[in-house]
């Protein structure tokens, strides 16, 4: 009979897991409101920043808001944006999409081309030096739930355990740490967030979660060729009618720019392969030219919320709430979230704080979510609240005309079209292999496109080999049996990383292989599987990508 484990028990008054800028900002906000407050941040990457990965062009609204000395404390905001650009493309040309139609909340003057790895380092820095303890290297395997059925705790920290599931001999089981509430700030579906909204329903009464693949390279270039400040976003050319989605471009110091490339994952077309257009999207002629003698330093991916205001689930439950993109605070159009979730972070301490004083525990953070829907955040997200599913219905340019008509009447105060509802979730909206054509890829030529495993290499993804796999199958024969008969097994090529394989040997059954190891954490096989087969959930200690500038 197995002997039940026993763990120890260290009790804060609020447990936060993740160390994003939502988690980090609810840490910074409770200790300014009460610094005899006990509040412990968990990553489970290896370090801070090592798992943060977005654009990013960053509002700085959130930050001036929870430190208005950011600059004179050294935040690393060093690049305000100078020039904004945004291109429709075709095969071979561009055409400039001039600013002055554009909505004003479009503008990123006062914006900052930012790391977010390396500014959640530095809000690290300060929350610690306010006293936060931030446990790096944590995942959160699980909740621990009270006698009320509300959430008290996770379980942090278990290590050890053999590829069979089994305690090995260096076994740790891990720690429960307690609070009075817990924050779950994980980023885009979240494994204990996801289990909250289910079992909670926090979902009942809203549309469901969409979500974007956001792709990203660091590049080195021609000094010649760099601009300093400048923003590029692209629409159109090579997703076509395939599927939404686009690109940026954003000029940072040391000449480097960022290039990254979303494809939105309700996409139809079961032989789409995000990855290669994000490849095949480096060789228009403008991208080419920008690229043409640099190099490649980083690679990155991740899941994006793009389900905006109608998508936002119930964010409070007994003892818990979600914050950032746990919750998906995310302005599509704006290609913007990190603003978002540095308020909800705000939001969530001050509300915590009012609860803590009054002696209360374990209940549900009403203050929080009024604060949420009823403050700057709901003003930001109402107004782009249709671009989206505009978007997903009509196509590009329906989006960009109605989508803006409906902005600029948001801007001012009313609505043309009120809510619009997106209607059936990403997997869902997979359709049948035979029904769509193949897509043919050119190969990547080692000098501007490259394959993913390579691309993974600079990541700096690392797993431990010997622990269980953290990518699961609720039934292990449906890749081979439903999956590949029905859509060709899709996650052959939805996965940014190369993570599943369809193994086809002379005279052999075919089989399906999880190379766990690759994986970056953006948790698309969680969101885009048609059958909901696979489950992401945390690996042990430290494992994933190690970003170091992204």
């Amino acid at each position: 009979m197995s002997q039940e484990i026993v763990r120890e028990q260290m009790d804060y008054d609020v447990v936060i897991v993740g160390a994003g800028p939502a988690g980090l900002s609810a840490a910074i906000r409770l200790k300014q409101l009460d610094s005899n407050l006990s509040v412990v941040v968990l990553e489970k990457g290896s370090e801070v920043g090592a798992h943060i990965l977005s654009g990013a062009v960053l509002d700085p609204v959130g930050l001036n808001k929870l430190i208005p000395d950011w600059k004179a404390k050294g935040a690393p905001l060093n690049v305000p944006v100078a020039e904004d650009n945004f291109y429709v493309l075709g095969p071979a040309g561009q055409m400039r999409i001039p600013n002055f139609p554009m909505p004003p909340l479009m503008n990123n003057h006062g914006n900052y081309i930012v790391s977010m790895a390396n500014v959640c380092r530095w809000m690290a820095e300060q929350a610690e030096g306010l006293g936060v303890e931030i446990f790096p290297g944590m995942s959160c395997s699980e909740l621990i739930y009270g006698d009320r059925g509300e959430v008290k705790g996770v379980v942090a920290g278990e290590f050890g355990k053999l590829a069979d599931g089994t305690p090995g001999p260096s076994y740790e089981p891990g720690m429960v740490l307690a609070g009075k509430y817990v924050f779950l700030s994980e980023g885009v579906r979240g494994s204990l967030a996801k289990e909250v909204i289910a079992k909670y329903d926090l979902s009942k009464g809203h549309e469901p979660q969409k979500f974007g693949l956001g792709m990203k390279e660091i590049w080195q270039i021609d000094p010649a060729k760099h601009k300093l400040g400048t923003v590029t976003h692209t629409m159109g050319w090579p997703l076509g009618s395939n599927a939404g989605g686009g690109s940026f471009i954003y000029h940072l110091e040391n000449n480097q720019v960022y290039v990254g490339f979303v494809v939105h994952l309700n996409y139809k077309n079961p032989h789409l392969y995000p990855y290669m257009e994000f490849q095949r999207f480096k060789h228009h002629p403008m991208v080419a030219e920008l690229l043409k003698g640099g190099k490649r330093v980083a690679y990155g991916a991740r899941a994006i919320s793009e389900g905006g205001w109608q998508s936002i689930p119930k964010m409070v439950a007994p003892g818990v709430a979600l914050l950032g993109c746990s919750a998906g605070l995310v302005n599509v159009p704006r290609i913007k979230g990190n603003h978002n979730a540095m308020l909800s972070g705000i939001d969530a301490a001050e509300a915590a704080f009012v609860a803590i004083s009054a002696g209360r525990s374990g209940d549900e953070l009403s203050e929080y979510e009024t604060l949420v829907r009823g403050g700057p955040i709901a003003a930001d997200l109402k107004k782009v609240r249709n671009v989206k599913p505009l978007w997903s219905k009509f196509g590009l340019l329906a989006s960009l005309l109605f989508g803006g008509a409906d902005m600029w009447a948001n801007t001012f105060g009313f609505t043309i079209l009120g809510t619009l509802k997106h209607g059936k979730n990403d997997a869902e909206s997979t359709g049948l292999a035979k029904d769509y054509a193949p897509i043919e890829y050119p190969k990547p030529d080692g000098v501007l496109s490259f394959d993913r495993l390579t691309n993974v290499a600079f990541s700096a993804t690392n797993h431990d080999e010997n622990q269980p796999a953290h990518l699961k199958l609720r039934d292990a024969s449906i890749p081979i049996s439903v999956n590949l008969p029905l859509y060709n097994e899709p996650a052959q090529r939805y996965c940014p990383a190369g993570v599943y394989e369809v193994i086809a040997e002379a005279g052999k059954e075919p089989r399906f292989q999880i190379n766990f190891q690759n994986c970056v954490h953006c948790k698309t096989c969680d969101i885009k599987d048609p059958s909901q087969n696979i489950v992401w959930t945390t690996p042990m200690g430290g494992g994933g990508p190690n970003y170091p500038n992204m």
